[in-house]
């Protein structure tokens, strides 16, 4: 009788495990046919929700459906994964993961990580940058550094939380210059624009996000650029030296692509993928990029799953190169 029981046991959960993915992968024949929410980790007026927002316009042409931005911050980036990797897994709702995916767990920030997701795109990649005030100052990323040996501790920086990838690139940036990870403390943020909002008012002194964070500020004379953290000059960029030319050994970036939860069907995966492919082979989206001097970066869903693995591996060598973590 105990053995019947276990049996039967065992194919009633079957049959409620079954009668739980039926349902989605009856969706996933036609979808999408409702609107999908875009989930985008970091604040409104970033190159991460920038990006989101012109992704969910070309998105919603292809598909048919609207795509809404929605606009999950905190915890340095925790909040928003933590909310696309546990949604429901029925291809409505997407997120713009970032590298900081890759690194939360090596912090103990969250135990969400890329595993909790399933790749679809990969769409870009910035390298960091050095900025600072228009009317600071230094004038170039020399002066900066000579400033800094002369008053370490003095100086805050900013760009995004503790243990982002923009507190990876200041830290990686002052122990490759000969410089103390700590002579410019970090002060955490939701993310790029209040930084540089801030960095404006006077509050902090400089903001190691990517250049085209920074570049609208810069365009309107509140903010130079001091240097880029790439192995060469971005061709939007031109005027901006890299670290490596100023003889600094040191580059790194932050990337945006979009998945969905793990459990989520193939089939909308195979929806949404050559959604995207498409997306980023247009003019629209190029010229998009191009004007607000993001890089594009395509991967497919299968590339994007190595790509996530290896940076995941990567990025928890370099922080704990660079103290942030032991």
């Amino acid at each position: 009788m105990k053995r019947r029981s276990f049996i039967a046991g065992i194919l009633v959960s079957l049959l409620l495990s079954s009668m739980m993915v039926v349902p989605i992968l009856s969706q996933a024949a036609d979808y999408p046919k409702r609107p999908i929410q875009l989930v985008c980790p970091w604040g409104a007026g970033g190159g991460t929700d920038r990006i989101s927002r012109m992704v969910a316009v070309l998105l919603e042409k292809e598909l048919g459906q609207p795509v809404n931005v929605v606009n999950r911050t905190g915890g340095s980036g925790a909040t928003g994964h933590t909310a696309g990797a546990t949604a429901k897994p029925d291809g409505y709702t997407i997120t713009m993961i970032t590298v900081e995916i890759t690194m939360m767990h090596w912090l103990g920030l969250a135990q969400v990580t890329y595993k909790d997701y399933k790749p679809v795109s990969l769409l870009n990649i910035d390298p960091a940058g050095v900025n600072v005030r228009a009317d600071a100052e230094w004038k170039n990323l020399a002066d900066l550094q000579n400033y800094i040996k002369a008053h370490p501790g003095e100086l805050n920086a900013s760009g995004t939380g503790k243990g982002g990838i923009w507190d990876l690139a200041r830290a990686g940036w002052l122990k490759a210059a000969g410089l103390g990870v700590q002579d410019v403390k970090w002060v955490p943020s939701r993310g790029a624009a209040p930084a540089l909002q801030e960095l404006v008012a006077g509050g902090i002194d400089v903001v190691t996000c990517s250049i085209p964070e920074a570049a609208p500020l810069a365009d309107a004379g509140k903010v130079r650029h001091l240097a880029i953290m790439a192995d060469q000059r971005d061709e939007v960029f031109p005027n901006v030296p890299t670290l490596k030319e100023l003889g600094i050994d040191w580059s790194v970036g932050a990337w945006r692509g979009i998945a969905v939860p793990k459990d989520t069907p193939d089939e909308i995966v195979k929806v949404l993928e050559p959604a995207l492919a498409k997306i980023v082979a247009s003019a629209e989206f190029k010229e998009f990029m191009k004007k607000n001097g993001f890089g594009i970066l395509y991967k497919g869903s299968a590339d994007f799953a190595t790509f996530l693995s290896d940076m995941d591996a990567s990025n928890g060598q370099i922080m704990k190169e660079a103290g942030i973590i032991q």
